[in-house]
């Protein structure tokens, strides 16, 4: 598959600056097509949700639910897809009471991932896991959780920026998975001391990240959608506006 959202945006990055409207006309006007969501009046009152994206010209390809949704509501899950439009159901987060210890233990998350995609599946959308730093970090045995959640069932959506936060290469791992990496957020980091208020985030192609050749290797890989994402931005309206700048210039192969 092509690469055919480069400038989309996860709305996450907005949440603690509503109104939602609000936030659909920015983006619209620094020129985002698509979204992703994650929740609120897109999954409450999903046709309420559609009619705002589409007062603003925009699409939510993909959504973030988690997993206790996907498993024990998947007819509502696959509702709200439906009524937005969507092509992937992305489980994004496992709290740390819940994470496995071992390989063992993410083994299983694996095949229960597998086993809670399969009516997403059926209906012909793809069904992907969002990775934090956690799945980065070796296990004893020296595997990683990442090797044993993916599978042929179980899509990638690659955060690059919480991968280098695990302390690895997202290079070699967008190698790796090649073919199964249809989603990915960009989001970039500040340097060392920088911008503390914001987590130490920055605005997409600001931070230390080599985010043109990052870009590349994930089009390669197979990506399809390029979501700009901040975790804690203190000013919306200047994330969204640098960052489609910076997208738009990586979409053209100029850093």
């Amino acid at each position: 598959m092509a690469l055919t959202d480069p400038i989309s945006f996860q709305l996450y990055t907005a949440r603690n600056y509503p109104p939602v409207e609000q936030q659909l006309s920015l983006l619209a006007e620094t020129g985002f097509g698509n979204v992703e969501t994650f929740g609120g009046i897109f999954y409450d009152d999903a046709a309420a949700g559609k009619a705002l994206l589409g007062r603003y010209g925009l699409k939510s390809r993909s959504g973030h639910f988690g997993l206790d949704f996907v498993e024990k509501e998947p007819q509502k899950v696959l509702e709200i897809a439906a009524t937005l439009g969507m092509g992937f159901i992305v489980v994004p987060y496992l709290g740390a009471e819940d994470r496995p210890t071992d390989a063992q233990g993410w083994s299983a998350l694996g095949k229960r991932l597998a086993k809670a995609g399969a009516p997403v599946r059926a209906k012909g959308l793809r069904f992907a896991w969002h990775n934090h730093d956690f799945e980065f970090k070796p296990l004893s045995d020296g595997s990683f959780p990442i090797e044993h959640i993916l599978s042929d069932d179980v899509l990638w959506e690659a955060d690059i920026a919480w991968i280098v936060r695990g302390g690895e290469d997202p290079r070699p791992w967008l190698k790796r998975f090649a073919g199964r990496v249809p989603l990915v957020h960009v989001k970039d980091i500040a340097k060392p001391g920088e911008n503390l208020a914001e987590d130490g985030w920055a605005d997409v192609g600001t931070g230390v990240m080599p985010w043109q050749a990052y870009w590349d290797l994930a089009v390669a890989s197979g990506a399809e959608i390029m979501i700009g994402e901040h975790d804690n931005p203190s000013d919306l309206a200047r994330f969204a506006r640098v960052s489609a700048e910076a997208m738009r210039r990586f979409n053209k192969g100029k850093n």
